[in-house]
């Protein structure tokens, strides 16, 4: 059997990664270029094209791939080969970030041979961009009292797109964060406060789209996201200072509105199961949960 080199995901590798996504759309927030890029420098992740199919391969987990990306035939080829590879490595088969569409995929191949088991801590939230726009109606009540009460606290606020005038603001203002928030503690805070920075000083080259909110001046919240697919945009970052009250519902209903309102979803990413942010996305009231799994030999 042919060896593989897997590589990791670097900038010149935009263009094959995004290719192999648009073949195979999905909402899960990993299938983006961003997602992939900026975190495979914290969790080891590398990447191969195999029977011209994209395939991940998670060294964190073992040996473990994610679900192959591209044409079905080229998916099935590729999970083939991935199938022989861990046999002759005499490790078990495991695909991570498996989704419901994934896994009926693989089922209507294989019927009976895999299980799946769904991690709820990685679901990712999917809003209708309509609601989180104008948040209307009785349960979103809540909501539209934190921005009333922003707007009277903070007259002179402002919103603006993230552009090379605002950049380098939200920066310094990601690294105040980071200092109340005590993420040089937190070895999963400071990493994403990394990818948080990196997503910043890229915006461009990332090709993603951000919001900014001011008040009197200064940057009080800032988000950055992008297209996910045809019909979904997918928030990546979010960061408000939590005594500035109504920051957060401020922040993320300005930039839907300026950004996502040509798109029918808004992904907002998973709670990794930590119970204030959990409770702050459902909150919301999500149209579904895109959920993701862990899929073995039965």
């Amino acid at each position: 059997m042919k060896e593989i080199e897997f590589k990791r995901p670097e900038l010149e590798d935009k263009e094959i990664i995004t290719s192999y996504f648009e073949k195979a759309p999905s909402r899960s927030c990993e299938r983006t270029f961003v997602n992939v890029y900026l975190w495979s420098r914290h969790y080891k992740v590398r990447y191969a094209v195999i029977e011209e199919a994209l395939v991940f391969k998670s060294e964190d987990r073992g040996t473990a791939f994610a679900y192959p990306a591209g044409e079905p035939e080229s998916v099935k080829k590729a999970l083939e080969f991935l199938m022989a590879y861990c046999k002759e490595r005499e490790c078990p088969f495991i695909l991570y970030n498996v989704t419901p569409e994934m896994f009926t995929q693989l089922e209507g191949w294989y019927p009976g041979r895999f299980t799946v088991e769904y991690d709820r801590d990685i679901a990712d939230y999917v809003y209708e961009s309509e609601k989180l726009a104008t948040l209307a109606g009785k349960k979103l009540h809540g909501k539209r009292n934190h921005i009333n009460k922003f707007k009277s606290l903070y007259p002179g606020w402002i919103y603006e797109e993230l552009s090379d005038d605002n950049v380098e603001d939200c920066f310094q203002m990601a690294l105040k964060w980071r200092n109340k928030n005590g993420c040089e503690d937190d070895p999963e805070k400071n990493a994403e406060m990394c990818v948080t920075l990196n997503s910043l000083r890229l915006y461009k080259e990332l090709g993603l789209k951000g919001g900014v909110l001011k008040v009197d001046g200064k940057i009080v919240a800032f988000t950055v996201g992008e297209r996910l697919c045809d019909d979904t945009f997918v928030v990546h970052i979010e960061k408000a200072f939590a005594d500035v009250e109504g920051a957060y519902p401020m922040i993320n209903q300005q930039f839907v509105q300026h950004e996502c309102t040509d798109y029918t979803y808004v992904n907002r990413e998973e709670d990794t199961g930590a119970e204030g942010l959990r409770k702050a996305k459902l909150s919301y009231r999500p149209a579904f949960l895109e959920e993701k799994g862990v899929v073995r030999e039965a």
